[in-house]
């Protein structure tokens, strides 16, 4: 069935792809901004241990009903099942949380934004997956956007190694995210409910000894408003809805179209933080962003008329 002709069943919220989307967006935009008011409030490893632990408890009554069918493919299947959870939920996350207690939740946004391009990379790397001149050219914009960022402007802060510390742990993060989006194409055949509740699992599990090191050390979260609202927030938002939106909006109108608004990201994000937290929205980091932004927009248009030239055959 094609993107175009997709059935829009049911009603309401659920029958609306694009405003399922543009929420998913702003719930993932929204998880830079959280993170950033969490800081000096919540330990960034406590905050991801105990995300993970409160998302798989709920997953696991939604997965519930599917466990006994998916067990054998479970049990078979650990060991990948718990290196993905770790690589994508823990890592990326301790380091997404822990570049913000030092960079901007601009900068976090603008680098977050360039998964998309790294992961091209990689696919192109490991799995010699073809990739046109458009497509490279798009992926070099976008990391030299990425680089213009993480260095504030000064791409000779490189040479220097002078990079902001939590700008170069986002790029720890950028990295590990884009190695759990390359594993999932080796994802076992199940429901989304069982699958989800396995990484949210292993995340929990494998984020247990920093939530640990932070009990022992004394680092303890603040006894203040930010702590139960951003536990709230990313329990609920970026953990729950978002994939639920997201995987109801692909069923919807196909998952090219709607990979499309993952740009509204940096977009949204940048808006929060400088409405929200009152950062300043600088030249450096405009440029940046466009430069993100156009990069993925020339390999979106390099992927198009690939698509578009295998569908539609001239010779």
């Amino acid at each position: 069935m094609s993107d175009d002709t997709r059935p829009a069943a049911g009603g309401g919220l659920f029958s609306n792809a694009y405003l399922l989307l543009v929420l998913t967006m702003l719930f993932w935009g929204g998880n830079a901004v959280a993170g950033k008011f969490a800081a000096g409030s919540i330990p960034p490893l406590t905050l991801t241990s105990l995300r993970w632990i409160f998302t798989a408890a709920i997953l696991y009554v939604l997965a519930r009903p599917y466990l006994a069918e998916a067990w054998p493919v479970l049990k078979a299947r650990w060991l990948y099942l718990f290196a993905v959870g770790t690589t994508g939920f823990t890592i990326f996350n301790f380091a997404l949380y822990g570049a913000l207690n030092y960079t901007t939740a601009i900068n976090v946004a603008i680098e977050q934004s360039g998964m998309p391009m790294v992961i091209i990379l990689a696919t192109y790397l490991i799995y010699r997956e073809p990739v046109t001149r458009l497509q490279m050219a798009g992926v070099a914009v976008t990391i030299l956007g990425v680089l213009v960022t993480a260095t504030h402007g000064d791409l000779g802060a490189l040479v220097r190694l002078e990079m902001n510390v939590g700008d170069a742990i986002m790029m720890i993060a950028v990295v590990a995210y884009a190695a759990y989006s390359v594993s999932l194409r080796h994802k076992p055949k199940m429901p989304w409910q069982p699958f989800m509740f396995a990484l949210a699992l292993s995340g929990a599990i494998a984020s247990l000894p920093g939530l640990a090191l932070d009990l022992v050390s004394g680092r303890l979260p603040a006894a203040n408003w930010v702590t139960p609202t951003v536990m709230l927030y990313v329990i609920i938002f970026p953990s729950l809805l978002s994939q639920v939106f997201f995987l109801r909006a692909v069923e919807l109108i196909g998952a090219n179209r709607a990979g499309l608004f993952i740009n509204l990201v940096p977009v949204f994000a940048t808006a929060l933080a400088v409405a929200l937290l009152g950062e300043q929205f600088r030249p450096y980091q405009m440029l940046g962003l466009a430069m993100v932004i156009g990069g993925i927009a020339m390999a979106e248009l390099s992927a198009r008329r690939k698509l578009a030239r295998s569908e539609f055959p001239t010779g």
